[in-house]
């Protein structure tokens, strides 16, 4: 399978992000210091946030690296979306840590998003979520406007999700 989109990548930056698409940056503080960021980095890499979330995770790996082939599920029953995705990146540095996926075909959507945990110099720790997408099919295109704003909802989500995980310390591992 292939990436439905001809951007891969283009969410590291350092350029802006691609023309064509509904762009989505948000960024949220989650706690303080390096305990915390170990805490969030943990959360966000081995899909625990996500799943902390509500979102259903079926990846072929415990961890985003490039190469995971992931599928998100959100909603319910036969109400459930079902989108396939592929980690592109993972960041692994000393102050930032996270990964971005790509979108794959079936994917309501086309184009990358990013979740990104980082280390600020006062010890601030950030959560960040980058993406770019346009609609991939037809419900998606019918649904128009409220297709970014269900993005930004739930990237304000995944936000507090983070905040209360890393709160809590998180465990050693995946869950």
């Amino acid at each position: 399978m292939t990436f439905t989109y001809p951007e891969v990548g283009a969410t590291a930056g350092p350029g802006p992000l691609p023309a064509g698409y509904h762009h989505l940056h948000h960024r949220t503080a989650v706690g303080h210091g390096p305990a915390d960021f170990a805490a969030a980095g943990l959360a966000v890499t081995t899909w625990r946030m996500h799943r902390a979330a509500r979102v259903l995770i079926d990846a072929d790996g415990p961890r985003a690296v490039p190469g995971t082939r992931v599928t998100c599920g959100i909603g319910f029953g036969p109400a459930r979306i079902t989108a396939p995705c592929e980690v592109v990146r993972a960041v692994d540095e000393p102050r930032r840590t996270g990964f971005a996926y790509g979108t794959l075909a079936g994917h309501p959507e086309c184009g990358e998003e990013a979740f990104v945990v980082e280390l600020g110099a006062d010890g601030t720790v950030w959560f960040t979520v980058t993406a770019f997408s346009r609609p991939a099919t037809r419900p998606t295109r019918l649904a128009g406007p409220l297709v970014p704003l269900f993005q930004r909802l739930y990237a304000r989500h995944c936000g507090r999700t983070l905040r209360r995980l890393t709160a809590r310390g998180g465990p050693p591992g995946p869950r």
